[in-house]
């Protein structure tokens, strides 16, 4: 592929399990990725990792940016989501939201027959699913059952025979590819608010409590 075709360019950014950055062309030619598996450390890695992409990428004028919403942790995803947004405001170009379960579904597609469930770590003992049977008639997975936080040791007993696939990096070239597929589609995957699962565990605290005279 020529990396110097001056198209149109989609930019993803997904932090809901390490952090994964990666461009394509609009059809879904894969133009550039950079990954850091480590689940942690994303607010120092992702700068480096998106100029390291944009250079790799070559020429193209950037149309969208997918944003990996989740599941994931509170402060993982709010410092992709903010940068992809940040990116995009810079640009003056719309943020598509995307499940970030729907890329690994999509990674998936490739080899897996009938419905699976893709699961990820959710921390504290407790992994989210996602049910998924083959593609609808615009390409993105079909989900049939959303996403759920379950204790790990009853995920299994969750899932009562459908097939497993654990997941531990995700796809940001997939991500890119779902968002094209809803950009075509004239479709909406996910509105603003990222799925975190649970409350953060930094709450502002409430007003002080009145003493007594």
């Amino acid at each position: 592929m020529n990396r110097d075709y001056p198209g149109e360019v989609i930019l993803a950014v997904d932090t809901s399990l390490g952090t994964a950055v990666a461009l394509t062309d609009d059809d879904g030619a894969r133009r550039a990725e950079a990954i850091a598996a480590d689940p942690l450390g994303h607010a120092e890695v992702i700068g480096d990792l998106l100029v390291r992409a944009l250079a790799d990428a070559g020429q193209g004028e950037v149309s969208h940016v997918v944003a990996g919403m989740g599941p994931g942790p509170f402060t993982g995803l709010r410092i992709g989501i903010a940068a992809a947004r940040a990116f995009a405001l810079g640009r003056g170009i719309p943020v598509i939201a995307v499940p970030s379960h729907f890329a690994a579904a999509l990674t998936a597609l490739a080899t897996a027959t009938g419905p699976f469930a893709i699961v990820t770590d959710a921390r504290r003992r407790e992994v989210a699913i996602t049910v998924f049977d083959g593609a609808d008639a615009d390409g993105i997975p079909h989900v049939t059952a959303d996403t759920v936080l379950v204790p790990a040791v009853d995920a299994d007993a969750h899932l009562d025979g459908i097939r497993r696939i654990d997941v531990t990096e995700l796809s940001a070239v997939d991500l890119a590819r779902v968002g094209a597929l809803a950009v075509a589609a004239g479709r909406t995957l996910a509105g603003d608010e990222p799925l975190y699962l649970r409350h953060p565990d930094v709450t502002v605290p409430g007003a002080p409590k009145r003493v007594g005279s």
